[in-house]
């Protein structure tokens, strides 16, 4: 069956939490633990209460992927696989969801320590504007930013 990028459903956020905590764990800069899934499932209703659009992928039986955008502030917050769905082109589809979402400019942040996901965004065209140490968790972040090209 087809990959369906749809709005997730409060009753799948726990399951969303895994994914989250799995795909943010194979970058290697983490270990899965239960500590981290709790902290993940308290995370993802605060978030989309203070304005995540929260979006799923799947493929009819299992989730693939999460998507979180604030639209408001032009945010691509998470874009997370999981590790048996990556190097499917499908980080390539939710980008290109997000900019149908976001179609003048969207931002993001990256851990430093992820290359493959920030080469991945400079290949997409995302521009490096600034590196900093992110106070909740310490960790060096590299911030993007993307902008449509104006055409004359």
């Amino acid at each position: 069956m087809p990959l369906i990028i749809r709005p997730a459903l409060p009753d799948e956020y726990d399951a969303i939490a895994k994914l989250w905590m799995e795909s943010w764990c194979s970058t290697g800069l983490e270990t899965p633990s239960e500590k981290l899934l709790t902290i993940l499932k308290e995370r993802l209703p605060r978030e989309v209460a203070e304005g995540w659009s929260l979006y799923v992928a799947d493929d009819g039986r299992h989730l693939a992927a999460m998507l979180a955008v604030h639209v408001p502030k032009l945010y691509l917050d998470q874009l997370m696989i999981a590790p048996s769905y990556q190097g499917q082109s499908l980080g390539r589809r939710l980008l290109g969801f997000t900019r149908q979402l976001l179609p003048n400019e969207i931002w993001l942040r990256c851990a430093q320590g992820n290359e493959k996901a920030w080469r991945w965004y400079e290949r997409e065209n995302f521009v490096l504007e600034k590196e900093e140490v992110d106070p909740t968790h310490g960790r060096m972040m590299k911030y993007y930013r993307w902008k449509r090209e104006a055409h004359a």
